[in-house]
């Protein structure tokens, strides 16, 4: 069904990809990889019942990044168009050659090592089309609002409630003999409502996304949550000064968890903008820690591959974690977590 959402296939994007690559290896290009993508979408919000905004997206895009020299004497460049004319594409990619040229060595540029490219990657059924009108979204998020604003009379205002729709497809190719690519979805309905009055009011909200429509709450039980969570912010006791166990909601908690990630990303490490620098076999978390990695598991979020790197997955479960070696991290972000 994703084939018919795209104006292209992923068979038209691969074609372009080639292309490209073709287009660097004649300019003379030690290395190359390059991403096209093709995205469609629709994000409605009302507010108090009223619609606020409806936005309609259709976006396309390619990007390739040029390697010039070999060993650890690479240098890069990058570029960029939204147009897939041959002609752009040679321009952009005379644009990604001419930066590389002036650029300085990077030791840490260059492609994936051949024997870690996953040729034959897995479907993971990461794309479930939501072909929604403007007119339908904008009733989903007043039934969400109007919930939130039934549960209490101290549900006195709101933020407004959304509906957010989207589905995408890419390529991604490098001159080592790396081709693949996969459609995704994301679709999401959310609700912000304010409880009390005066200098006593308080606001929060509550969402459902799922890659597949069907999986998402109904958007009632979405804006009741939403108010009950509003109303338990009412009336807080504030603590004295002490030293005491802290208990982390579940989002506050992955958003924790999401910091640690992007500590001891193989990016920032090399540019030297983490606070876990020169932490290698260093302890970060408590022993009770466990994390489970499962980069190819069916869930109904699913994972994402680690195609953007174009390297095969890896699954691992760490009890003592520390700060890794950047081969690791950077697959992290496009995982499940279990």
């Amino acid at each position: 069904m994703s084939e018919f959402v795209f104006i292209h296939t992923q068979d038209q994007l691969k074609q372009l990809a080639q292309d490209v690559l073709r287009y660097a290896q004649e300019k003379g290009a030690s290395d190359a990889v390059v991403e096209i993508s093709e995205g469609s979408g629709l994000s409605v919000s009302v507010r108090k019942g009223n619609i606020e905004t409806i936005e309609q997206n259709k976006d396309k895009g390619m990007g390739v990044t040029v390697y010039l020299g070999q060993d650890r004497h690479i240098r890069r460049g990058n570029a960029s168009t939204s147009d897939f004319s041959q002609q752009a594409l040679r321009d952009t990619v005379d644009a990604a050659y001419n930066i590389a040229r002036f650029t300085a060595e990077d030791d840490c540029a260059g492609l994936p090592d051949a024997d870690t490219l996953e040729m034959q990657p897995l479907d993971l059924q990461l794309c479930f089309p939501w072909l929604i009108s403007a007119e339908e979204a904008v009733g989903i998020a007043k039934r969400g609002e109007a919930a939130a604003f039934a549960v209490d009379k101290r549900i006195t205002n709101s933020e407004g409630a959304s509906v957010y729709a989207q589905q995408s497809h890419f390529v991604v190719a490098n001159t080592r003999g790396f081709m693949g690519g996969y459609p995704y979805s994301r679709h999401t309905i959310s609700v912000a409502p304010i409880a009390g009055k005066g200098a006593n009011m308080q606001r929060d909200d509550w969402y459902s996304s799922a890659r597949d429509s069907n999986k998402l709450a109904q958007p009632e039980a979405i804006g009741t949550y939403a108010a009950q969570r509003a109303l338990a912010r009412l009336n807080a006791r504030k603590l004295d000064t002490r030293k005491c166990p802290v208990l982390f909601e579940a989002p506050l908690a992955a958003g924790l968890l999401g910091s640690f990630v992007q500590a001891v990303s193989g990016g920032a490490l090399y540019r030297k903008s983490t606070f876990l620098l020169d932490s290698w076999a260093r302890q970060c978390l408590r022993p009770i820690f466990r994390w489970l990695k499962i980069p190819i598991s069916l869930v109904p979020l699913g994972p994402r591959h680690s195609m953007k790197r174009a390297s095969k997955p890896i699954g691992a479960r760490w009890s003592r974690m520390v700060s890794c070696k950047d081969t690791f991290f950077p697959l992290i972000r496009r995982v499940s977590w279990a």
